[in-house]
């Protein structure tokens, strides 16, 4: 290592490894932990816990011993590291599977907290190896920091970007493993470092064939999600999507009226009951498009989906039966950025039924969003929205009380325990301008056996209990949410 520019690439690679691994990271905790703001928070706190550890003890470890003889097998062990991260993962991953901030952070340290430390060291090492004279040190080590966070820039676009919508966690991890390995094994034979260089290669190896022998929870990783499709064994046309840790869709491909979910016969209830026709529905999510496809074959209803995921679309095409056509308006991306290229007054209906692990998505919770839902509606259209919540049901309430403060009626319906706070799951929250069909919904509930409740008018403010609606500038949603 004589020449700086080596040196500034080095850190720069380095650097930049350190962020495809905390870019990944959200994909790949995701079926044990669920994407939310506490995901990210959690892996975020834990790669920065690694790079300042990694800095400090590099930085000492660098005045301590030959800073040309640790670059080796610093790399080599990161190569390592990063190679093995999706296998320790997925392994440790169903005993911390969960939603709270201990499980989160427990499973990010393990998975991510070495290798950001390991390659964080390399910092300080080379700016060890760089310096000539003290007369020097502002211009080495602010020269290297500032490569360095160029390097995790360029890790953090060229990842989230192009990298992670194009291919699988590992072989993304074992590419940027292996060069690191690789350049590892570079500098270890120039230093003499043969049987460093053995021992890593022997690891890596071992590495590599534990890795395959482990199989990801994942049918398919999309950008955003871990997707899974199973066969319903008591109905041999029947298949659940999960997404994550969550089971979200489920579909008969004989039968497009079949509807397994109580949510799914509960929103139909509602948008059936509502009086008006059912011409054009939009939808905020698409998943397995079980819904669009029950309204289009029972009431001839034209629909336009919102859908973030790319990848679930062809996932529905592919493998749960969708036949796209003049029917299904498709607009794929942020359905709230979706919503805005809609026509006003355009919907009979609005069914919300996006989520990001458990939690509807902040920004489709909050007062300016709903306000451009009601815009869309026709006089008498009807929003409905499926959401999860436990006791003490904070967000349930919450998102109940932004309804209220935009719409002039609005309704509850869920099973008796979780209206009455003893459990939790499932609510349909239904919102209009419009007299809500209570009576109608109540008959549609039980001719089919259902035994869910309906709250509706003066006992809608007992149920919000005082609770704030939700605004763009203060949309806590992971944090309300309770868990099971």
């Amino acid at each position: 290592m004589r020449s700086s520019v080596g040196g500034a690439a080095l850190v720069f690679f380095t650097s930049a490894s350190v962020l495809v691994l905390e870019i990944l990271a959200g994909r790949m905790l995701a079926p044990f932990v669920g994407v939310t703001l506490q995901t990210f928070t959690g892996i975020i706190g834990t790669v920065l816990a690694g790079i300042a550890v990694g800095s400090w003890l590099g930085g000492r470890a660098a005045d301590r011993t030959d800073p040309q003889r640790l670059l080796p097998p610093l790399l080599l062990v990161g190569g390592v590291l990063v190679v093995v991260t999706p296998t320790v993962v997925t392994v440790v991953g169903p005993s911390l599977s969960g939603d709270s901030p201990m499980q989160i952070v427990g499973l990010a340290f393990i998975g991510f907290f070495a290798p950001a430390a390991v390659l964080s060291a390399v910092s300080p090492t080379v700016a060890k190896v760089e310096l000539r004279s003290l007369d020097d040190t502002g211009t080495v080590v602010g020269g290297l920091s500032a490569v360095g966070t160029a390097g995790a820039i360029f890790g953090t676009f060229f990842t989230g970007f192009v990298l992670i919508a194009a291919l699988p966690s590992r072989p993304i991890t074992w590419a940027v493993g292996g060069t690191l390995v690789a350049i590892g094994t570079w500098f270890a034979l120039r230093r003499g470092q043969r049987g460093l260089v053995v021992a890593a290669l022997v690891g890596l190896g071992l590495v590599v064939a534990g890795s395959a022998a482990v199989t990801t929870p994942c049918d398919r990783e999309t950008t955003y999600f871990c997707a899974e499709i199973r066969a319903d064994p008591a109905r041999t046309s029947g298949r659940l999507l999960v997404l994550d840790t969550l089971r979200h869709s489920y579909v008969d491909l004989d039968d497009p009226t079949h509807l397994e979910f109580r949510y799914a016969n509960l929103i139909a209830d509602v948008v059936e009951a509502s009086g008006s026709g059912i011409d054009h529905v939009l939808y905020i999510g698409g998943g397995g498009f079980t819904l669009p496809r029950y309204f289009q074959e029972t009431a001839g209803a034209e629909a336009t989906v919102l859908e973030l995921d790319p990848t679930i679309v062809a996932i529905a095409e592919e493998d749960l039966g969708l036949t796209p056509g003049s029917w299904l308006t498709l607009k794929v991306g942020d359905a709230r950025i979706g919503l805005l290229g809609t026509s006003d007054d355009g919907f009979d209906a609005v069914v919300g039924d996006a989520f990001g692990g458990r939690a509807v998505p902040w920004h489709l919770t909050t007062r300016e969003f709903i306000t451009e839902i009601r815009d869309r509606l026709r006089g008498d259209g009807v929003y409905t929205l499926n959401m999860i919540d436990y006791p003490p049901g904070r967000f349930v309430r919450a998102e109940t009380a932004t309804l209220h403060s935009v719409f002039e009626h609005v309704a509850v319906i869920a099973p008796p325990a979780l209206l009455d706070g003893s459990a939790g799951g499932n609510f349909v929250l239904v919102a209009s301008d419009a007299p809500i069909a209570a009576a109608a919904i109540r008959e549609a509930i039980a001719a089919r056996g259902g035994t869910e409740g309906l709250i509706v008018g003066n006992a809608v403010l007992d149920f919000i209990d005082g609770a704030r609606p939700l605004r763009d500038e203060f949309a806590p949603v992971d944090q309300l949410l309770s868990g099971p």
